[in-house]
């Protein structure tokens, strides 16, 4: 059977990609709305309400309002704004984040895509707190570099202006009140926000996490081999695209490149630690427009139609 699929805002940088990748797909049947009504409510709420799945790549306001145009009980949802992130009744499009969280997707009528930033904080502290190596109101600060094509289509355009120019490193988000904290927090389990501090660098996509950890004041000091081995039995059932590299002695690596993960669904998780200094550093690499958007929106979209969740998506 083919599914019929609407990206209400197919133009986007999200819904673009989102699109090519769709594009050749014979199961699939790509419902799209002509340019001139695009902003169209009326023409809109047509073209949710026969579609079997809708994909929202829309700023948060609109993305809200699109589901309030859905009538029946029947379009399934994927929202890929920050809208309905921790929203009662949304499903997180976190297919690795828990052993249980891929058959939530698959029956879900509503289901919320990851923020790019979340990601890869996730996936180094959930297991860590699931396990009682953290608890859940350790003091977190999270900062990492993404690539400019995650600010949308203005930043794209400042950047590929200013060309060399450009900052190659700057930090944002500088109020320390970035739309994504509470989604880190609900999802991680902790229960106070982390200290977030993101930066853009002048390339296009890819990106990079880095989560600090002091376990000084801990009763309990893990040491590096316990983090590592409770990330890598947390992700080791999970059917999907994250991966945990071996845990190793080094000072540098060529495998922390941003860009190492571009034009692919994977995220490499690292854990590297110094036991005698009670400190560890989680780095998460995934690409910020696979992975970290419209990837995932693919294979949440494989897994609620129920075939393979690696289909058009390149491993």
């Amino acid at each position: 059977m083919v599914a019929r699929v609407f990206i209400d805002g197919e133009a986007g940088t999200t819904g673009l990609q989102i699109r090519e990748r769709l594009a050749v797909r014979r199961d699939i049947e790509l419902l799209s709305i002509p340019d001139e009504l695009r902003k169209d409510t009326s023409a809109r709420a047509d073209y949710l309400n026969k579609s079997d799945i809708a994909i929202l790549c829309l700023p948060d306001d609109a993305a809200r309002e699109s589901v309030s145009l859905i009538e029946n009980d029947t379009t399934r949802v994927i929202d890929a704004s920050s809208a309905h992130r921790v929203a009662d009744g949304w499903t997180y499009g976190f297919a690795e984040m828990d052993r249980t969280q891929e058959e939530a997707i698959r029956t879900s009528k509503r289901v919320t895509n990851p923020g790019c930033w979340p990601q890869g904080m996730i996936a180094g502290l959930r297991p860590l707190i699931s396990a009682g190596l953290l608890p859940a109101d350790f003091a977190v600060t999270v900062n990492g570099i993404s690539g400019y094509s995650g600010g949308g289509k203005g930043l794209i355009a400042d950047y590929e202006a200013n060309e060399s120019s450009a900052n190659m490193f700057a930090p944002y988000a500088l109020g320390l009140s970035h739309k994504h904290l509470p989604e880190m927090t609900h999802y991680t389990g902790l229960t106070s926000a982390p200290l977030f501090t993101p930066a853009v660098g002048n390339y296009y996509k890819g990106m990079l996490t880095m989560v600090p950890l002091c376990f000084g004041g801990l009763d309990k000091v893990p040491s590096g081999a316990d983090i590592h081995a409770a990330v890598s039995d947390h992700f080791a059932a999970a059917n999907g695209f994250v991966e945990v590299a071996p845990l190793t002695d080094i000072q540098k690596s060529d495998e922390l490149d941003p860009q190492a993960l571009n034009d692919t669904n994977r995220l490499r998780l690292h854990v590297f630690a110094n036991d005698q200094r009670a400190q560890a550093v989680l780095i998460a690499v995934y690409d910020n427009l696979g992975k970290g958007a419209s990837g995932a929106a693919v294979q949440n979209l494989n897994l609620m139609l129920g075939v393979e969740q690696s289909t058009s998506l390149a491993a």
